[in-house]
């Protein structure tokens, strides 16, 4: 994984949205073991106390569980995946909804751009 941090809002709060990306996407599926604290914080060239609080976090939400002498590993709770990855559409559509306000578009106008563009994508094969 890349990692590419912004200065305007705390480093482990995007490397915690990163992991939830990775996890969500099925990057690491459920049941799979991650990378030690040492070696995500060697990747994202962060300390590794920032991985720490990140991870804590993640557990916190029920996205990891920690066995004692093994290291965290993604739940195998397929409910609190699911539910996650709807939260985090959920902020995305928000973000976009706000976005395309700014720009003029009503929801109306906005549903109806997406609905052209996927009604494209079907006629040239691309869905």
């Amino acid at each position: 994984m890349t990692w590419s941090f912004t200065p305007d809002r705390p480093i482990y709060l995007q490397l915690q949205e990163g992991l939830k990306l990775s996890i969500v996407s099925g990057e690491y599926p459920p049941g799979d073991k991650l990378p030690a604290v040492r070696d995500l914080a060697l990747e994202a060239a962060v300390n590794p106390n920032t991985v720490q609080r990140a991870l804590s976090e993640l557990e916190r939400e029920g996205l990891v569980y920690t066995q004692r002498t093994s290291g965290r590993f993604v739940t195998e709770d397929n409910e609190v995946i699911k539910k996650t990855k709807s939260e985090l559409a959920m902020e995305l559509v928000g973000a976009f909804l706000e976005k395309m306000a700014a720009i003029g578009y009503n929801a109306a106008e906005t549903a109806a751009l997406i609905g052209g563009k996927a009604g494209e994508g079907e006629t040239n094969g691309n869905s």
